[in-house]
């Protein structure tokens, strides 16, 4: 088999970046593919070469087998490497890209056919001695028949595509009573993500632990697995915390679910990089485990993996395809530390976990050594409605959970991320939180931890970072005043009032007065309390940030300062908190609140359930909405009549777009 020179990456963001790393330092040329509004990705720029596929959505892009084999041949490219999500578990195209004369780098078209699709993974997994769930395929389209499967397996249910993963595609469902409308939104969810809307249903466990194991495979008949990771802190069914090992699989319970795992594996003849997906019962002492599904590609996890068992995925990967042996065998791999992994994403988690968009003004990963970084953006980038809005990996590894953790949050801490509302509290917040570090996790984690979606810095931090803003924003004003630039910082000819300024930090209105003792003293008064500050050292990092090292109340600090027109982001050692300055003479308000509900984000219309003259009641959908790869359901919140209906199917609408008119009743 020839060696593998040129390597396309089907795919986009961080794991393009990922995978590019890896591929570089084995002295392979890469390449990369773009959508329109990638053009500018980081990861375009990255690539040795890159060649744009065209569109701007999924199914007009990434989704597009034919135009990444067309881009592979013109860019002389001998091996496509297909990422996570998009084509990575599709057969067809795995077997299209084999057709080419080209090298896939992952599993056989076999593996994935075997695999890929739930329901005969869940036969193959069964004949393999696994244990598994109740489930039944959703076909035709009888939703009497819906209801009947959904009987037979058992309330509560979880509605799953066949294919892909990521949680799209998925529903918990309690009673009948909305089973059709998730049937109808899961199937075109997946459809939309993966080209295939078929879903099946399964028994729910809502207090398990979502454990999986990496399994590797090569040509030569040897397959190994990696250990565990645990990925129950979810949120629409989708990992946003992974840690390894699981702190509840003991080694007795690691060999055993090891083992079956390899077995699965090796009854399919399995090569190259998959994960077996387990549910830990909770509920029956935390020892027996079902299948869930096989993964046949390499996860978005598998930077845990790899910090504690000290090995490349990617470099495996590659070396398997090239028809080599697997680096180690099984009694070689070691179980090294503890790692954890957090996914940045631009949502709003106060806010539903709505995705939020925009352009990143400024990204920095922050002073603490010893975090790595998997990330897909950069300052300048703009985080478009067209994709998955996650930013970053931020990964820990430590010889032990508990310095993982605290690793982890000051890494996560000190990043500076300006533009967009993101995760990042949050995610400090789970971090911190009791049940976390004692390792108290399920799968109805977020559920349980409601406190957790509100962002709550402590006072102190969040008061340092008021100050730290209004005094870099007055003296960059006297800078580019050019009258008095000359004058020093808050002179005046005659003693006057108190400088005075407003701002809103998140839902919260603060009022700030100040009066300059000196040229480098002042007193600043946050919300009625005084505060003696000095200015201990300021500097001008570029033309759009300060830095200011500040003696507040006889405590000494640094802070970076980025102000954007009226918007201010302060970062410390504390964080990072978001300011908006509020207009002194503010416009006066013109127009009413919308006579209806609006588009929660940009996106497309997919269904309308409502026409003028319906009567609605309360939380009734009116109308779905596909912005990021989710759905967005558009509902009454009271009840009315119908006026007008101002979208169809279809559509593009942008943020906060009346889309039906009611009338109350």
């Amino acid at each position: 088999m020839p060696t593998i020179s040129s390597l396309l990456v089907a795919n986009r963001g961080e794991i393009a970046r990922r995978i590019f790393r890896t591929a570089s330092r084995m002295g392979i040329r890469t390449v990369a593919v773009y959508s329109e509004p990638d053009r500018l990705s980081p990861h375009v720029g990255e690539a040795d070469l890159s060649v744009a596929i065209g569109g701007s959505a999924a199914a007009e892009s990434y989704l597009r087998g034919d135009a990444i084999i067309e881009a592979a041949r013109r860019a002389g490219a001998d091996a496509i490497h297909p990422g996570y999500g998009f084509l990575s578990e599709n057969a067809s195209f795995a077997e299209a890209v084999v057709d080419a004369g080209l090298v896939f780098i992952g599993p056989t078209p076999d593996n994935i056919r075997a695999m890929g699709g739930k329901i005969e993974a869940k036969r193959i997994a069964v004949a393999a001695g696994m244990p598994t769930l109740p489930s039944a395929v959703i076909e035709g389209d009888d939703p009497t028949a819906w209801l009947s499967a959904a009987v037979a397996v058992g309330y509560p249910v979880l509605i799953k595509a066949t294919a892909g993963g990521g949680g799209r595609g998925m529903r918990i469902v309690e009673s009948g009573s909305s089973l059709t409308d998730d049937v109808r939104g899961a199937r075109r969810e997946a459809a939309s993500s993966f080209g295939d809307g078929t879903v099946f249903i399964e028994r729910y466990l809502p207090t398990a632990r979502h454990i999986e194991i990496q399994v590797f495979g090569d040509t030569h008949g040897n397959v190994v697995h990696l250990h565990e990771r645990e990925c129950s802190i979810q949120r629409r069914h989708q990992k946003i915390i992974e840690e390894a090992p699981s702190p509840a699989v003991s080694p007795e319970l690691r060999a055993r679910i090891g083992a079956t795992a390899v077995s699965l594996a090796r009854s399919i003849g399995y090569v190259g990089a998959g994960t077996v997906e387990l549910l830990l019962d909770g509920s029956r002492g935390g020892e027996e485990f079902f299948f869930l599904e096989m993964n046949t590609r390499l996860q978005v996890e598998h930077p845990v993996t790899e910090c504690i068992t000290g090995t490349d995925l990617v470099r495996w990967q590659i070396q398997v395809a090239n028809g080599e042996p697997l680096p180690l065998t099984q009694t070689q791999i070691e179980l090294r530390g503890h790692a954890i992994e957090v996914r940045l994403y631009a949502e709003d988690p106060a806010n539903d976990f709505l995705p939020t968009f925009g352009t990143l003004h400024h990204y920095d990963r922050g002073p603490v050594v010893g975090v790595r970084h998997d990330d897909g953006v950069a300052s300048g980038s703009v985080v478009s409605t067209f994709y998955d809005p996650m930013l970053s990996k931020v990964i820990a590894h430590a010889p032990t959970r508990v310095e993982a953790i605290g690793l982890l949050r000051s890494g996560l801490s000190q990043m500076a991320i300006h533009g967009v509302v993101t995760n990042r509290d949050y995610l400090t917040g789970v971090l911190g939180e009791n049940d976390f570090v004692a390792g108290r996790t399920d799968t109805s984690y977020v559920e349980m931890h409601p406190d957790l979606l509100v962002t709550t810095h402590p006072v102190g931090t969040t008061r340092a970072h008021i100050i730290a803003a209004t005094i870099v924003g007055s003296l960059q004003r006297r800078t580019c005043d050019r009258r008095w630039s000359f004058a020093p910082a808050g002179w005046r000819n005659l003693r006057s009032q108190a400088h005075r300024i407003s701002y809103e930090a998140g839902a919260q209105l603060v009022d700030v007065s100040y009066e300059w003792t000196s040229e480098r003293a002042l007193t600043v008064t946050v919300d009625g309390q005084p505060h003696a500050v000095g200015i201990v050292m300021h500097d001008r990092i570029d033309a759009s940030a300060d830095l200011v090292a500040l003696d507040i109340d006889r405590l000494t600090e640094r802070f970076v300062v980025r102000i954007r027109e009226s918007q201010s982001w302060i970062n410390s050692t504390g964080g990072q908190t978001a300011l908006v300055e509020v207009a002194r003479f503010p416009l006066s308000a013109v127009g009413a609140a919308a006579a209806g509900p609006t588009a929660p984000v940009p996106g497309r219309v997919v269904q309308v359930s409502v026409a003028a003259g319906d009567r609605v009641e309360a939380g009734q959908v009116l109308a779905v909405m596909e912005a990021m790869k989710m759905e967005h359901r558009i509902e009454a919140a009271s009840a009315a009549t119908v006026v007008e209906v101002l979208c169809a199917v279809g559509d593009q609408v942008d943020a906060h777009q009346l889309l039906v008119v009611l009338e109350a009743r």
